[in-house]
């Protein structure tokens, strides 16, 4: 059927002196017309899959129709995973050739993929990218996903541990200066023994957890691992001298000799002054405020790990970017990725999660730049180091628990905690050791 401005020309055409003239402009219409009408046909959208763990998938959620908005040839097909099972479908993703094409991935994961050459480089995308500031974002974090001195990984959110802590316990006990340094702390958690009495405690260790010794350990100069990860380096001084702190913190009954099981309800029990400093991680800023009562808001605050000698370095942790490499839609992961790394896209999802944002920008931010507890986390952040990148890392800071839970109950000493560790350790590297010792060896072949 002819549009109905076309039929008012075709009556005019057929009207003309020149027959063969009038149909000739007729023809040149209809293709004009139908030029146009093809030109206003929706461009072809393209589908990005975006994997998600846990709760941030429903935050996230929030903020793609605007992407969509802003690149309206690109759908997201958002797909929400537990946590508990994302690993294992991820690598069964990866041996079944079903990886979506962008996911963020929790820190300690990346080396994993990236040995398995499941990730793609992003060096090129990131100089290419206007805006896209690799100095605006911590170092520590950012150096997550640097692999061998590829990028692999952007940060998305992080987490670091610090101690939450009572001021008016601290007040009570006479400290009127918070502690930089481990000797300073030792004298604060002293004082707070004191005040508190026998059946209360300066600080909470919870044995079921690795993170409050790996944070010490971590401050140290000598590193975690040794020879490219071939090995542990526990029996080093620095990590002796971390296992000597962490076992003087319970022999000295600072620490309860418990884990956090055994607590019924670990803001409830901060509350009452059962201990007066928890490491702990950002989420905890909301589960305090929400937690305590009204009358104890201006009794918690955070600070800064102390550190051996000063302000320590904590972990780099949390989740980061990555594009698979056999995705068929990089430059549209690429743009989600972009969209979801903006200052102003980082500032919202803060906003909608609570997460820290891995750039320093976002953080002017009133909500953040306001919020006296967020404080020490943004001071922490610029000290913040990795753990080692080995994809065995995990398995390791696991034993790491174990030997920490035997060492605190008094079943073995220092001397004796470290040099089991480096024994767990190099067991579960046995087979990168092998790996990497086979790679040497056909290099040197060659």
């Amino acid at each position: 059927m002819l549009p109905n401005f076309l039929r008012g020309t075709l009556s005019l055409a057929g009207r003309g002196s020149s027959r063969y003239g009038g149909w000739k402009l007729l023809l040149l219409l209809l293709a004009a017309s139908l030029a146009a009408s093809c030109g206003r046909q929706p461009q072809q959208r393209e589908t990005v899959t975006f994997w998600v763990m846990g709760y941030e998938g429903e935050i996230v959620a929030r903020l793609i129709p605007e992407f969509e908005r802003q690149h309206p040839h690109i759908k997201v097909n958002l797909q929400k995973l537990p946590v508990l099972s994302a690993h294992e479908k991820l690598l069964t993703a990866f041996a079944g050739d079903s990886l979506p094409d962008v996911t963020p991935l929790g820190n300690t994961w990346i080396p994993e993929f990236a040995l398995l050459g499941a990730l793609d480089p992003l060096d090129e995308r990131i100089a290419a990218s206007p805006g896209f500031d690799a100095a605006d974002y911590y170092r520590g974090p950012w150096d997550t996903g640097v692999i061998d001195g590829v990028t692999y990984a952007v940060p998305w959110y992080v987490e670091t541990r610090l101690p939450f802590y009572r001021t008016d316990i601290l007040r009570k006990a006479g400290v009127d200066t918070l502690p930089q340094s481990w000797e300073q702390w030792r004298v604060a958690m002293a004082a707070i023994k004191r005040e508190v009495g026998p059946d209360n405690y300066a600080i909470l260790l919870p044995l079921n957890e690795f993170e409050p010794l790996l944070s010490l350990a971590i401050q140290q100069p000598e590193p975690l691992l040794r020879e490219d990860g071939r090995y542990g380096n526990f029996r080093s001084d620095g990590f002796k001298r971390t296992l000597g702190f962490y076992k003087e913190m319970f022999d000295q009954q600072w620490a309860p000799v418990l884990t956090n099981n055994q607590i019924s309800n670990v803001w409830d029990e901060f509350g009452k002054g059962f201990y007066s400093f928890y490491i702990s991680g950002p989420w905890n800023i909301a589960k305090f405020k929400e937690r305590l009562p009204a009358r104890q808001q201006n009794d918690w605050m955070t600070m800064p790990l102390p550190g051996p000698d000063g302000p320590g370095a904590s972990l780099a942790n949390g989740t980061s970017f990555v594009v698979f490499k056999d995705s068929k839609r990089k430059d549209a992961a690429w743009a989600l990725i972009r969209y979801l790394s903006l200052p102003e896209t980082q500032a919202r999802f803060h906003a909608l999660s609570g997460n820290l944002p891995p750039r320093r920008s976002p953080w002017e931010t009133p909500a953040l730049a306001n919020d006296p507890h967020a404080r020490a986390f943004r001071d922490q952040l610029e000290r913040a180091r990795p753990t080692p990148k080995v994809p065995e890392w995990e398995r390791i800071a696991t034993e790491m628990r174990l030997v920490g839970e035997a060492l605190a109950n008094g079943r073995i000493d220092v001397e004796a905690a470290a040099a089991e560790l480096d024994r767990r350790a190099d067991r579960i590297l046995e087979k990168r050791r092998w790996m990497l010792d086979q790679a040497q060896a056909a290099g040197a072949a060659r």
